[in-house]
C-alpha cells in the first residue's frame, strides 16, 4: 500500500472531501488523541503555555491543546497557533471553531514567526512531507532545514518540540534527526509499539537551558525512554566538552588568551557573547 506523501503533495492531498473524511473518522480522532496526549507527556509542561502546532489540519490536537487540565491535559489550557499547508483543512478547522489561531503556511519554506515567541511546539504526523520534494529546484534536506531551521528560531531557550511521524524507513529517520540536530536543537527519538504495524516515532527536541542530563547516551530529564542523540547547540560545533565556536565561553576563553599574549582587548560586559536578534 502506497504512502499518502508518496502519492501527490500535502496540500493537493487533503482536499476538501479527504480533510473532511480525515475529520470525521472516529479512530483517527482516537488516534490522534492518543499521539497528542502522548507528545505533551513529553514536553512535560506545568502551566498555561503558547504553543505552535505545527501541521495542525483540522485542530484535533489544538482541541486537547485547549482542555483544561482536569480535562486531561497538563498544565492546560494551552493557547495555541496552528499552521498547515492545506486550505481544506484549516477550512474544516474554521467551522469548527476551534479556540486556536490559524494560518497557511508550507512548514517546508519555514516557520514564520518572530524568534522566541513560542515556549513550546508539537507536530503530529506531518514532518514526513518534508522529505518529499515536488520540484525539481527543492529537495528534501532543503525542505527539512529551514523547517528546523526557522522552528529552532521561534522557540524560547528552555523551550521543547515533540514531532511525532512516521519515517519510511531508517535512512528517513535518520535525514529527519540530522536536519534538527545541524539546526542547533538537542535531540532524542522514541519508539512506541518498535516494530509493530502500529510503531510510531517522536523526535524530542530541546533548546538549550540544559535540558539534557547525564552523557550524550543518557535520556532527557522527566523523558524516560527518550535516547539522546545530540546535546543542546552540539551542531554548532566542538566535541564534548569543549566551548561552542561563538558562544559566550568561547568568546571570553579567546580573550583570555589574547591578554596573556599583551594583546589589548575590550572589557568583557553583560553584551559579550550575546546574539543579536533577527528586526523584523
Amino acid at each position: 500500500m502506497s504512502r499518502p506523501e508518496d502519492t501527490l503533495p500535502p496540500d493537493l492531498f487533503y482536499n476538501d472531501s479527504e480533510s473532511r473524511k480525515y475529520t470525521t473518522s472516529s479512530r483517527i480522532q482516537r488516534i490522534q488523541s492518543d499521539m497528542t496526549h502522548r507528545a505533551l507527556s513529553l514536553l512535560d509542561l506545568h502551566s498555561p503555555s503558547l504553543i505552535l502546532d505545527v501541521g495542525c489540519g483540522s485542530g484535533l490536537s489544538g482541541e486537547i491543546l485547549s482542555q483544561t487540565e482536569d480535562e486531561g491535559t497538563p498544565g492546560g489550557p494551552h493557547v495555541w497557533i496552528g499552521f498547515d499547508i492545506s486550505s481544506s483543512m484549516l477550512g474544516v478547522a474554521l467551522e469548527k471553531e476551534v479556540e486556536g489561531d490559524l494560518f497557511l503556511a508550507d512548514a517546508g519554506q519555514g516557520v514564520p514567526f518572530r524568534p522566541g515567541t513560542f515556549d513550546a511546539a508539537i507536530s503530529i504526523s506531518a514532518i514526513q512531507w518534508l522529505c518529499n520534494a515536488e520540484t525539481s529546484l527543492d529537495s528534501p534536506l532543503g525542505r527539512l532545514s529551514r523547517f528546523f531551521g526557522g522552528l529552532y528560531a521561534s522557540l524560547r531557550r528552555g523551550g521543547r518540540a515533540v514531532c511525532q511521524f512516521y519515517p519510511k524507513n531508517d535512512e528517513q529517520k535518520k535525514m529527519v534527526s540530522q536536519a534538527a540536530i545541524k539546526a542547533g536543537f538537542g535531540a532524542g527519538l522514541l519508539e512506541d509499539d518498535e516494530g509493530t504495524k502500529n510503531a510510531k516515532t517522536y523526535l524530542v527536541l530541546t533548546v538549550g537551558g540544559g535540558d539534557l542530563d547525564g552523557d550524550i547516551t543518557g535520556v532527557v530529564r522527566g523523558m524516560d525512554g527518550v535516547d539522546v542523540m545530540a546535546r543542546p547547540g552540539a551542531a554548532k560545533g566542538g566535541k564534548r566538552g569543549q566551548e561552542v565556536k561563538g558562544s559566550k565561553g568561547w568568546i571570553l576563553k579567546k580573550k583570555e588568551q589574547m591578554e596573556r599574549k599583551g594583546k589589548v582587548v575590550k572589557a568583557n560586559s553583560k553584551y559579550t557573547g550575546r546574539k543579536r536578534r533577527v528586526q523584523f
